[in-house]
């Protein structure tokens, strides 16, 4: 009897720890219990396939085929050894939120949309890369996962005006944003060293304005044609991912203005040709022509306007003819209110082409509807502006330089990037945010859509730098968005993602590593290692664009 209870009680115990068992996955699920016995992967596996999950299927296969070698074959019909997905169209499951079931002899994924079918796929990807691969098979353990996200908006956003980086490298960032079930790619297409998307009515915004960058004035021109466009847009969709464009205004503009000077507002000493005119009729006429396209281009239904630092440009304002006769026409008092009559001016325009409109947290002061309109905070001494966005209804997404910027360095002993007070951004603060920042917030649960990285590319000139930047930072960027508080844990977090640092390795990708510092020195560019480094710390706020 006693040798029976003893039994009873280890069978329990071990049973318990099964389902305790903290499941390999970044971002942590929201439930994951384990359970005996094993999924075996090999060349008899089929996914079941019907045209509602073909795309899915495809991708499914695409992945498995390049990371574990292994071959799936489609089939129509359920069966031993299949994997199986269950679109539920009476739900109650939340847009992104899905179930996966692993048993012995069969995966099946269920969700009542699309994109939560695709998050349990990747779910179910990470469980599959963890295990490793034996003469073509893999044995997968069973788990019962149930999952939905923290915020719906989770994104990363890359500047390319400053640096490009071309199709290829976009495409290798959004493989990555979709394995971290990142949702959201806000692209930074145009500023002052240079505009990179082409413009049919418009030739010589690429022509012109796509010369040079932030380290060369002179380098040759490059740019986005329409058809690059139109392909990583299509690419990021087949990983649910939303592309957002942002065509900066009324500052931030000098490319465009080398192109078209006739639009241009004139600028300061330190930045000449900074802005659009807001005097001038035709300039709204220009503009609105551009974001025409560019809303032709982009399906989001969300064009980002910028709107930000306009105040470090606009002094040739005081004496432009044009804006003097607009103030006596508008009855306008000063530089504030004309920023803000042509920031409602545009915002309105965006609307009417039935886009929402996205800017950064300085439209808080402005005149623009809160209705179909995002707020951008991300200055992160201005704690008063997040807490007025939210208290006149705005949407936001929060980005805050600390601790979301990933061109500030992530170790003291770092030099390329930058620092804030002598501040940094290290690993464990982006997992942690938003932490207590959104707490007591006036309507903060109803309007704060999620959050995003922002990465500025001043000292960022090439991919192996990009990726230093970029990588582990991502993976703690996609559990702070995904994984509600009561689920978090940076220990556990830090353990889970030694695995995927091997993952990083394998791709020879050149990442920091947080658990050996100094096995992975920074990367110096061509220029940088011949004794030209861009010292980060004598760049004034303007000059790194201190959003």
């Amino acid at each position: 009897m006693k040798d029976f209870l003893f039994f009873i009680v280890l069978l329990c115990s071990i049973n318990f720890a099964l389902a305790q068992e903290i499941v390999p996955i970044i971002p942590k699920p929201q439930k994951a219990t384990k359970s005996e016995g094993y999924f075996s992967f090999d060349s008899n596996t089929r996914i079941v396939s019907d045209p509602s999950n073909s795309s899915l299927a495809n991708y499914l296969q695409t992945e498995l085929l390049k990371h574990n070698n292994l071959s799936l074959a489609l089939s129509n019909k359920e069966a031993a050894n299949t994997i199986v997905f269950q679109l539920l169209n009476k739900s109650k499951l939340a847009a992104e939120a899905y179930v996966l079931q692993i048993s012995d002899n069969k995966i099946v994924v269920k969700a009542a949309s699309t994109q939560g079918l695709f998050a349990g796929t990747v779910s179910l990807l990470q469980l599959i890369r963890h295990e490793k691969n034996s003469k073509y098979k893999i044995k997968l353990p069973c788990w019962t996962i149930e999952d939905q996200p923290r915020f719906a908006w989770r994104g990363m956003m890359l500047d390319e005006s400053r640096h490009f980086f071309g199709k290829e490298k976009v495409k290798h960032l959004l493989d990555w944003m979709s394995f971290y079930k990142l949702n959201t790619f806000h692209w930074h297409l145009t500023d002052q060293p240079a505009w990179r998307i082409e413009i049919k009515a418009y030739p010589k915004l690429t022509a012109v304005g796509g010369v040079g960058n932030f380290s060369d004035s002179l380098a040759a021109p490059q740019y986005y044609t329409q058809a690059d466009i139109k392909e990583i847009v299509a690419y990021a969709r087949d990983r649910f991912i939303t592309v957002v464009p942002e065509i900066d205004m009324p500052g931030h503009a000098t490319a465009a203005n080398r192109a078209y000077p006739q639009f241009s507002g004139g600028g300061s000493e330190k930045h000449p040709e900074f802005t659009f005119n807001p005097g001038k009729e035709e300039t709204y006429q220009y503009l609105t022509n551009i974001l025409k396209e560019i809303d032709v281009l982009f399906p989001s239904q969300a064009i980002h306007i910028g709107a930000d630092e306009v105040q470090y440009g606009n002094e040739k304002w005081k004496t432009d003819p044009a804006v003097q006769a607009l103030m006596q026409k508008a009855n306008l008092k000063n530089l504030s209110e004309v920023e803000a009559y042509f920031v409602k001016r545009m915002a309105d325009s965006i609307k009417k082409l039935n886009n929402e409109v996205m800017a950064w947290d300085e439209v808080v002061k402005g005149e623009i509807s809160p209705e179909k309109t995002t707020v951008f905070w991300w200055r992160h001494d201005k704690p008063e502006v997040l807490k007025e966005a939210l208290q006149k209804a705005y949407q936001v997404v929060l980005c805050p330089r600390l601790p979301l910027y990933f061109d500030f360095v992530q170790d003291v002993a770092h030099q390329i990037g930058r620092k804030w007070v002598g501040k940094y951004v290290p690993l464990q603060d982006v997992y942690q945010f938003p932490g207590s920042t959104i707490t007591n917030l006036p309507n903060a649960n109803k309007l704060i859509r999620g959050i995003q990285a922002n990465l500025w590319t001043e000292v960022i000139t090439d991919n192996q730098q990009l990726d230093f930047k970029v990588f582990p930072r991502i993976a703690a960027l996609a559990e702070a968005a995904w994984t509600q508080d009561e689920n978090k844990n940076y220990d556990d977090f830090s353990e889970r993602l030694k695995k995927h640092l091997v993952y990083y390795n394998a791709e020879g990708i050149n990442f920091y590593n947080p658990f050996s510092p100094k096995s992975s020195p920074e990367w110096l560019s061509p220029i940088q290692r011949k004794g030209k480094r861009i010292n980060t710390e004598s760049l004034t706020q303007q000059e790194t664009k201190n959003k």
